[in-house]
């Protein structure tokens, strides 16, 4: 038999891509994934009240392109996926989307972020589907302060979506950015949601993501912590491997709050995870420039091997924490959280 004969005879193993980890050892095992840059509400936090200026649908990935790269990056080490926007259910046929997620192979949980307008509906599909959880943006629970912070009239929906979720059992997290003068007194009403309901409520420092390039009314992690043990003496820290909030337990409590220092960057040691934006770039940190754009790689024809190998390349390049991101960034923090991906 020639050495080829011999060679070819024998069993094929398929070639996986590489597994994603940066310079300092962190595997990249958590995608965030914005399906769109729309959003029906123009929440102070996010945008200014005008709005930004929208892609247009041909920058914009299409969901084959994204069931592609989510593929491609489950075999890389993704096990779990949050789909994002905007607000993604603004995107017609995002249930077809997230079924398609579903029936990839490896993929471990699939999540979705929503302000919760339009979701009350949708709820019994969702959890049909496998949906592993759901993050429900509210940052008050009065009428006339979320018209303040939304500019929108649309809290009756987004309470149905909650109450709608909650009978779903579907795990549910509620967030909420906090900002000085705007809905500090909202802290102690939404943390008492967790006394009641099997869900955890979180609290967020404000970002400067918001297309204005300011953060005018900083309300960090240590003072939204001093306004719970204030009304909650007894609070105590839980670990929550993995996960980006300091997470609390009240006494008698069904449910937990948490604490997201995004701002403060506590949570840049165990980062676990990279963002595709709608339009198709590949971010490795909210604060940095290290962007890739894959819709490029993906309509210029790059095979799988191609993609992997730039991906990888790129995730190795990623800074040590966001504020070391920050510092060598040349893009600074205008734009708005909408056209990152949540």
């Amino acid at each position: 038999m020639s050495e080829e004969q011999l060679i070819g005879s024998l069993p094929r193993t398929r070639r996986h891509p590489p597994r994603l980890t940066d310079a300092y050892g962190r595997s990249i095992t958590y995608l965030r994934l914005g399906v769109t840059d729309r959003c029906n509400l123009r929440c102070q936090y996010c945008m200014p009240a005008a709005g930004i200026r929208f892609l247009p649908r041909h920058d914009i990935l299409t969901f084959e392109e994204m069931e592609r790269l989510v593929a491609l990056l489950v075999g890389m080490g993704i096990e779990k996926v949050r789909v994002t926007g905007g607000e993604p259910f603004v995107r017609r046929g995002l249930l077809h989307f997230l079924r398609s997620l579903r029936a990839i192979p490896g993929l471990e949980s699939l999540h979705v972020t929503t302000n919760g307008v339009l979701v009350a509906p949708l709820v019994s599909e969702l959890k049909e589907l496998g949906i592993a959880g759901i993050n429900l943006s509210l940052e008050t629970l009065s009428r006339e302060g979320f018209i303040r912070i939304t500019r929108r009239d649309l809290f009756d929906d987004v309470l149905r979506t909650l109450h709608e979720v909650v009978s779903a059992s579907i795990p549910l997290k509620v967030n909420a950015v906090i900002q000085g003068g705007v809905n500090t007194d909202a802290i102690v009403p939404l943390a008492r949601l967790a006394e009641f309901l099997p869900i955890q409520v979180r609290f967020i420092e404000e970002m400067p993501f918001n297309g204005r390039a300011d953060v005018e009314t900083k309300w960090d992690a240590g003072r939204i912590l001093a306004d719970l043990r204030a009304a909650y003496p007894q609070i105590r820290r839980v670990d929550e491997r993995s996960s980006t909030a300091s997470v609390y337990e009240i006494p008698g409590f069904a449910g937990t709050v948490g604490i997201i220092g995004g701002h403060s960057r506590t949570f840049c040691g165990s980062c676990s995870r990279v963002r595709i934006t709608p339009a198709g770039k590949l971010r490795t940190c909210l604060y940095g420039d290290g962007v890739l754009d894959l819709r490029q790689l993906l309509r210029s024809g790059a095979g799988d091997r191609e993609l992997a190998t730039a991906i990888q390349a790129r995730v190795l390049g990623r800074a040590r924490d966001g504020f070391e991101a920050e510092a060598g960034s040349a893009l600074g923090s205008s734009y708005s959280m909408a056209t990152i991906g949540g």
